[in-house]
């Protein structure tokens, strides 16, 4: 079972930020549950074999201000993935700060090293939609980005994050997620 976990404060979000996450995974014949953050129980996390937490709007950050309840992460060793502000998340959990940079729309991305699917050299197109983003935590690479982190992995831990959305343009790198 896969959990997804919505960060959204306004339920309309959930359509444009974690519907689209359902719709891969189901494409992919694989089975989900989808909670907001606010309603995780710790059965919901121990049950799960990975995780992935979505972004949301670009003025919805109460997520932020809540980030005492995403602190299992530090135990969890099975697979997350943070998209845009579930990136935020991750790194906000091992100690990373969160700064002001706004990015909307489709940049040119190169990655510097393999990351779920994609080539190390490779320059994709990505969407955007963020006014924050996350400094490199301890313990993490950065696998995408020039001046600021777009694609990170833990590096002992198989914890990825990309700041960018995936469910827009990158659906191989879900897929490809869901295959660790």
């Amino acid at each position: 079972m896969i959990l997804i976990i919505s960060i959204c404060m306004e339920k309309l979000h959930y359509l444009e930020f974690v519907k689209p996450i359902e719709d891969i995974i189901i494409n992919e014949g694989r089975k989900f549950l989808a909670k907001h953050y606010n309603e995780l129980t710790e059965e919901d996390i121990k049950s799960t074999k990975k995780i992935i937490i979505c972004g949301t709007s670009l003025k919805d950050n109460e997520f932020i201000k809540d980030i005492k309840k995403f602190q299992w992460m530090k135990e969890y060793e099975k697979p997350i993935l943070g998209i845009c502000g579930g990136m935020q998340v991750v790194c906000k959990v091992f100690g990373s700060k969160i700064s002001k940079k706004t990015e909307i729309g489709l940049f040119k991305e190169k990655f510097i090293k393999d990351f779920l699917g994609v080539k190390a050299g490779s320059e994709e197109y990505v969407y955007h939609l963020h006014n924050f983003f996350a400094k490199m935590p301890k313990n993490f690479e950065k696998l995408a980005g020039k001046s600021i982190p777009q694609a990170i992995k833990h590096k002992h831990l198989p914890i990825y994050g990309v700041l960018f959305h995936p469910e827009v343009r990158q659906k191989k790198m879900i897929k490809e997620f869901l295959k660790i």
